[in-house]
């Protein structure tokens, strides 16, 4: 028997390293998916000089959702840091999604729907303070990001304030390819009905905090809950409080109750991290244009997302169609990407590919001003202002 347990316990390892190697990617690889063509013809010259030169930020990615080490680029999903590298991405920030309804839509979904997430948290082998903690699973993922910060730190950078977004702009200055993470939190969920729990998020280094996702939650309605509600006694004070902290209010899947009740107690800008918009793509994933034109009047920034359901047509073409909407809806100060990359949503191209968009800006007429500033001045400008000073 004392030979035999030894070995059990190494088939054991066995297994459980062929499933972390060959079925786990295949989990990935089904819901983060690309779907143009398996290479875009060059782009232009000047496209690509241009690009080059280009400062780029992205306001929502969930790549540390997944079991990938983001050190290795991979075949599958949409983000890494070499793909990173190749796209000219400068600034990224990082969406820890902590919940997920079974059978998760745009239309309804029930705050009482089982969990995705629970589930992908157990097969990724994620400690087991996660599986039954939302609050431990955006922890988790914050020590995802800082320990790849560790492992790669000319790579990476967390970024906790306007003097570490400045540092790393400075370093790419003088030829970094360091990347700034900003950490963000897809709905408030991990805040687990309790304030001081912002408090928690705080310290692990999240900046952003979405206050819904695809259902209803202690702090009010989502865009794909139940009620339609506007924001609770307890979302108030939750705003409150990262407003009081600096951290930027992200109201992305959050009902339009819950979007006016926010603009009416807030001094500070939102932002809307990653949408399409209703006049261009009546989609149920999309807030009101008349409502889009509050968040930006109030200084926000919306970021233009990557993805079918919230363009209505992926293609570079369309984004970029979508883009000019934008800056005629909001003017050009309150616009910005906002891919969604990894997701579970299907785009057409990954972020080695986001001179893709520079190229098609240039063939639909965009002037340089504009290109700088929605690729990512916008959002570099925004973060400097609203990020914690030190």
């Amino acid at each position: 028997m004392k030979k035999i347990l030894p070995l059990l316990t190494i088939l054991a390892l066995v297994l459980f390293s062929g499933w972390q190697w060959l079925l786990l990617p295949g989990i990935e690889k089904a819901r983060n998916t690309r779907d143009g063509p398996d290479e875009y013809p060059p782009v232009s010259a000047g496209a690509a000089r241009l690009h080059e030169s280009l400062l780029v930020g992205d306001l929502h990615a969930d790549s540390f959702l997944w079991a990938r080490d983001l050190r290795r680029e991979a075949d599958y999903g949409h983000v890494d840091l070499p793909r990173a590298r190749r796209g000219n991405l400068a600034i990224q920030v990082f969406t820890s999604v902590t919940k997920s309804p079974r059978g998760q839509n745009y239309d309804q979904n029930s705050s009482d729907a089982g969990d995705n997430i629970t589930l992908l948290a157990v097969a990724q082998a994620w400690p087991p303070r996660t599986w039954g903690s939302l609050l431990q699973r955006a922890l988790y993922h914050a020590g995802r990001v800082t320990g790849l910060e560790e492992r790669a730190p000319e790579q990476i950078a967390v970024v906790r304030s306007g003097a570490d977004l400045d540092e790393v702009l400075q370093k790419r200055a003088e030829g970094s390819e360091q990347l700034a993470a900003i950490l963000g939190t897809e709905g408030a969920h991990p805040l687990e009905g309790e304030l001081d729990n912002i408090g928690a998020l705080y310290d692990a280094g999240y900046r952003v905090m979405g206050l819904q996702h695809f259902f209803d939650n202690e702090l009010g309605g989502s865009l794909h809950g139940e009620s339609g509600a506007g924001l609770t006694g307890f979302g108030r004070a939750a705003v409150r409080e990262m407003e009081r902290r600096s951290i930027v209010i992200d109201i992305a899947h959050s009902s339009e109750q819950v979007v006016r009740d926010v603009l009416a107690m807030v001094e500070r800008p939102l932002i809307l991290s990653h949408t399409g918009f209703r006049g261009l793509c009546d989609s149920p994933r999309n807030i009101s244009d008349e409502l889009m034109r509050e968040v930006a009047a109030a200084g926000g920034l919306v970021g233009v997302g990557y993805w079918e359901g919230a363009v209505c047509d992926n293609s570079p073409q369309h984004i970029v169609k979508t883009i000019r909407y934008a800056i005629d809806l909001l003017g050009v100060e309150h616009v910005a990407l906002g891919s969604d990359y990894d997701g579970s949503v299907e785009v057409a191209f990954d972020a080695s590919e986001l001179g893709l968009l520079t190229d098609e800006m240039l063939k639909q007429g965009f002037s340089e001003t504009e290109i700088r500033k929605v690729m990512g001045e916008n959002l570099r400008d925004f973060f400097l202002a609203q990020l914690p000073v030190s």
